[in-house]
């Protein structure tokens, strides 16, 4: 893609992710906001239920939903997509995404219906104590991004780890659900197949102050932005620059198992 070339996507899906309570908890920080080609974001609001707001579940299974479809989508969510290389070395973990993402179910299930993420932490739920990370570890792309938090620090305000650890897994499922139909980036390369649909990680930091705010709430705010900027950044050529990043190889190796932050260079 250059300027002026068409655009690679026909949707564009912005997420402002929440780790709070279970995956089938009603969450008002869990916002999902859409955008055509030719038309500005607007938000999906969750099917009709006693629930007022999206749960973690349902919003895994509408992803599953579009990217059964044709429309090839691209899709922002702002939590982190996988752990520090030091992680892998302390736990004796291959360097390797899918499996990471099944390590990390099987002691974190996240996914499970009245599952906490403090369920785990505090020896509940899982087998949590057995891959903890450390809050001085951090990615490369956390690194760069300078104010990203590490995925391993809780209980602050601002926090990406409760979201982090409880995504996760929905990753996993999305995975499975819609196989190769869709594309992991960078994981699966840094190179998106014309046609496919692509999932990656972002921070909306970056782009929510380049959109007015108008009447939404920070957590509609930072998903409206996403999807914003991605609807803007694909036919302008922006967005071919963002995914693939001037790093070395060196950088990339590692890039390909912690992910990276779409949009840091």
């Amino acid at each position: 893609m250059s300027s002026g070339a068409a655009p690679a996507f026909e949707r564009y899906v912005g997420i402002d992710y929440s780790g709070a309570k279970t995956p089938t908890s009603s969450l008002p920080g869990l916002r999902t906001f859409m955008a055509e080609r030719g038309s500005v974001p607007a938000e999906v609001r969750p099917p009709p239920s006693p629930r007022k707001y999206w749960t973690r579940r349902g919003v895994a299974e509408w992803l599953s939903e579009r990217l059964r479809q044709d429309e090839p989508t691209l899709i922002g969510m702002d939590h982190g997509f996988s752990f520090p290389l030091r992680y892998f070395e302390t736990h004796g973990l291959a360097h390797d995404w899918p499996g990471f993402l099944d390590d990390f179910q099987h002691h974190w299930p996240t996914d499970g219906d009245h599952v906490y993420v403090d369920f785990v932490r505090n020896g509940a739920e899982g087998h949590g104590a057995k891959r903890l990370g450390n809050t001085r570890w951090r990615r490369l792309t956390e690194e760069r991004a300078g104010s990203a938090k590490s995925v391993f620090h809780f209980d602050v305000q601002g926090s990406v780890a409760k979201s982090t650890h409880s995504g996760l897994p929905w990753l996993r499922y999305l995975r499975q659900q819609a196989g190769e139909r869709v594309h992991f980036w960078p994981f699966d390369g840094w190179a998106i197949p014309p046609g496919s649909s692509a999932i990656v990680e972002v921070y909306p930091s970056l782009w929510s102050r380049g959109f007015p705010r108008e009447d939404r709430t920070g957590d509609q705010h930072d998903a409206y932005s996403v999807a914003a900027w991605l609807r803007e950044a694909d036919p302008n050529g922006s967005l071919a620059s963002y995914l693939d990043p001037p790093l070395s190889p060196v950088e990339r190796n590692v890039a390909h198992v912690e992910g990276w932050i779409l949009g840091i260079k």
